[in-house]
């Protein structure tokens, strides 16, 4: 990992909710809102921002735990911002606040865990479980 990544750093991101996005199984809408899913997605997302210009040739960034709690809905339309905060880099790993939010309520919070490894380590655990 090149150096410079600190606890402080921020990515953020604005997304609005579409209806491709909201919580349904089955083909079948539950709620017309941002799913858990579609959120850990996006937090996950601005996540890989924060390490993307500290990686070094060859490194790549694995999510490696995830901790998060669905706050509050944000309904299709409503335009979401996305935080990630780096509060701990203890390499391999980086820790990142994460945080989901739009005009009215907090969406979501909660923790986002990477680990920074070697493509070829990568490549090689994957082929090991095919």
């Amino acid at each position: 990992m090149k150096p410079g990544l600190k606890p402080g750093h921020r990515e953020q991101m604005q997304v609005t909710v579409t209806g491709e996005m909201t919580a349904s199984f089955g083909g079948k809408e539950v709620h017309p809102t941002l799913s858990t899913v579609a959120m850990i997605y996006y937090m996950e997302w601005v996540g890989r921002q924060v390490i993307l210009p500290f990686l070094e040739e060859g490194e790549e960034g694995v999510g490696s735990e995830i901790s998060i709690q669905h706050r509050a809905p944000a309904p299709v339309g409503k335009e979401v911002t996305f935080t990630a905060e780096v509060i701990e880099v203890n390499p391999p790993k980086v820790v990142c606040r994460v945080r989901a939010e739009h005009d009215k309520s907090l969406v979501g919070a909660g923790t986002f865990v990477q680990a920074i490894l070697p493509k070829q380590g990568i490549l090689e655990r994957i082929r090991q479980m095919e």
